[in-house]
């Protein structure tokens, strides 16, 4: 399996982050040895300058652009401008640059939040545009859109291969703890967590608890990103997901219980609780490439928490 990209220099913008570090990982064990992982200090990809200067260094084969602007609903509130702005210029830019650099294969990652926020459940490919998204990740779901327009805008012209992945929301070991920026399951994660040690008598979660959502586990995420990579050379964008759905409150719940949190868990129905459904349609992912989540979605909540306590412990000594 992934042959081919084993002898092949693949850029992966966003390698630094939680996703790419995954993505990067799969790739040395597949045996990949030329990685081009550029570091955002050094490489801004919101300036064309800055994006040109690196295929010119890179020369790369195969660019997987996981490169994002992304944070959690109180983030997508704060600052959608700056969201919008940044993920608009820096899609539209390495994928330009890498048609200049005749690039054999583009794969642009995409998200759930490009849906509409009114979208059947579960989510099909061909729904992805009768609607605008839930508000508070609007920019950012648009900004999305606007990359799979691109992509196959340069197909339909120059035969560029750019394939759209739309993936579900991500968790695993390596995710982002910080409560400022977080996503729903390292937030209440790090809460439980606290409050377990603490002793807290309640944790409070925003929304009333029956919004859902599907959870896709890192490593999944990466293996699929991989054979996509490999195997996929169509236009339409496909879903990369576990193919479940569960509630907010049946999330909180598990993770109360897999922290040791005993205490009350108490829903606040006047804080937002974004999409009210979000579940994948997963079958042509299957069909087109193969994939299929392995790691079902208890044993993943427990690898993570044993992470973030492993984390939390090296950083107290």
């Amino acid at each position: 399996m992934l042959a081919a990209l084993a002898h092949r220099a693949v850029l992966v913008t966003g390698a630094g982050g939680f996703l790419g570090r995954h993505v990067a990982a799969a790739l040395r064990e597949a045996g990949c040895r030329r990685i081009v992982a550029p570091r955002q200090k050094e490489f801004d990809l919101t300036l064309e300058a800055d994006v040109e200067r690196l295929f010119a260094a890179a020369r790369p084969d195969v660019v997987l652009h996981l490169a994002a602007c992304v944070g959690g609903i109180e983030f997508n509130r704060r600052v959608p401008g700056e969201i919008f702005y940044r993920n608009v210029m820096l899609n539209t830019l390495v994928m330009e640059h890498a048609r200049r650099a005749g690039v054999g294969k583009f794969v642009g990652i995409g998200s759930v939040c490009a849906y509409p926020e009114h979208a059947p459940v579960p989510f099909r490919e061909e729904a992805l545009w009768n609607g605008y998204p839930e508000p508070t990740n609007g920019p950012y779901g648009l900004s999305k859109r606007a990359m799979l327009a691109q992509g196959q805008a340069y197909r339909a012209q120059y035969g560029f291969d750019a394939i759209h992945l739309l993936l579900m929301n991500l968790y695993g070991p390596g995710d982002n703890f910080d409560p400022a920026t977080s996503h729903v399951i390292p937030a209440l994660i790090r809460r439980f967590l606290e409050a377990a040690e603490t002793g807290a008598p309640e944790v409070v979660v925003w929304g009333d608890g029956h919004a859902t959502r599907e959870f896709l586990y890192v490593e999944d995420a990466a293996r699929g990103i991989l054979l996509a990579a490999e195997r996929y050379d169509g236009g339409e964008p496909v879903n990369l997901g576990a193919g479940f759905e569960i509630s907010i409150r049946q999330l909180a719940e598990l993770i109360a219980e897999l922290t040791g949190f005993r205490g009350a868990v108490r829903f606040d129905a006047s804080k937002p609780a974004g999409q009210r459904r979000r579940s994948a349609d997963v079958t042509r992912a299957k069909r087109e490439f193969g994939f299929e989540a392995r790691v079902g979605f208890r044993e993943g909540l427990r690898k993570t928490i044993d992470w973030y306590r492993r984390e939390r412990l090296g950083a107290a000594r």
